[in-house]
């Protein structure tokens, strides 16, 4: 067993549809998160404009960082390389601060169309795309990829982790479930041992990490310097500094709470000002349904918002629920 490091990173997961700029913007200011990934920007044919870049990744507005100062990497999903390259030079040249390719996603509308854990069954294929584009950033901006243990056998995974390898990528962060396991619990931790002793690529561990207690289970198992957390952290975005300041500073639940109360009413306002009062309103309700899986007094405010159909009546209520 390799042992656990003293020094680690932690990283917030690119959830598609749930951790948008908003979103990130508020957990990196809870503290302890060391870097993000943007959503996944489904590349097809069709070079992205600079607009759309900026439409998922507002902060490359500001440095490409959060406010909070995290840096922020830029994530493409598709199936040919020399879109993916095309897309990932321009986003260079935008200032992302890294590039990360998405070779994970279980989606199956994404899976019917060439992207995501699809082309894990295609070592070759995860090795050319990620050499086309690390072919076509500077240097100095890195790399880095995404995938499960194997589209529904995980033992491909060490093929596909030295594709990534050998093609140029600096890290490689590892959901541990295949993409037939989907999110069901548990996350097969005990595979990133076997996986470092056939590659020197730098393995982030990812999946079912929704404690501080699961996290050292998980730096335990697999001696990795760097972990991702993506449902855990929306359930209780005060885990980053828990797992970071375990020693010095315990949280408890109530006051994990008392924290999200402050930053609610902020977080529908913001969402209004990035997209609508209509997204706001849906985004809202989705962080509180997550919230609820780890904070009893978010469960009745879920349930009391979840019917209300009007953003603005929503937001007013949500205020006096929250006073």
């Amino acid at each position: 067993m390799i042992p656990p490091s003293r020094s680690f990173s932690l990283h917030l997961a690119p959830m598609e549809g749930v951790v948008d700029f908003v979103l990130r913007d508020l957990i990196t200011e809870m503290g302890g998160v060391d870097r993000c990934v943007t959503e996944f920007i489904r590349v097809t044919r069709h070079l992205h404009s600079p607009a759309i870049l900026e439409r998922y990744a507002p902060e490359l507005k500001m440095g490409c960082r959060t406010r909070a100062g995290t840096p922020l990497f830029i994530q493409f999903l598709g199936g040919e390389a020399t879109p993916m390259a095309e897309n990932a030079a321009q986003a260079a040249e935008l200032g992302a601060l890294g590039i990360d390719l998405n070779f994970g996603c279980p989606a199956k509308t994404v899976n019917r169309h060439d992207g995501g854990a699809s082309l894990l069954k295609t070592p070759e294929r995860v090795f050319q795309i990620t050499q086309a584009v690390r072919a076509a950033v500077p240097l100095a901006t890195p790399v880095t990829v995404k995938i499960r243990l194997g589209f529904d056998d995980p033992s491909i995974c060490f093929e596909n982790v030295l594709a990534a390898e050998n093609a140029g990528a600096q890290a490689l962060t590892l959901h541990c479930r295949t993409k037939t396991d989907g999110y069901r619990p548990p996350a097969y931790w005990e595979w990133i041992p076997k996986i470092r002793e056939k590659t020197k690529i730098p393995i982030v561990a990812n999946g079912e990490i929704w404690t501080v207690e699961d996290f050292e289970r998980c730096q335990e198992i697999t001696g990795c310097t760097s972990y991702m957390l993506g449902r855990g952290a929306v359930a209780r975005p005060t885990l980053f500094r828990e797992i970071k300041n375990q020693a010095a500073e315990k949280i408890s639940i109530q006051q994990s709470w008392s924290q999200i109360k402050m930053v609610l009413p902020r977080f529908f306002a913001a969402s209004t000002d990035y997209r609508s009062g209509s997204f706001a309103q849906a985004r809202t309700k989705q962080w509180l349904k997550a919230l609820a899986l780890k904070h009893d007094d978010a469960k009745p405010l879920f349930e009391e918002l979840k019917v209300l159909t009007q953003p603005e009546q929503f937001r007013s209520r949500l205020e006096q629920l929250l006073s």
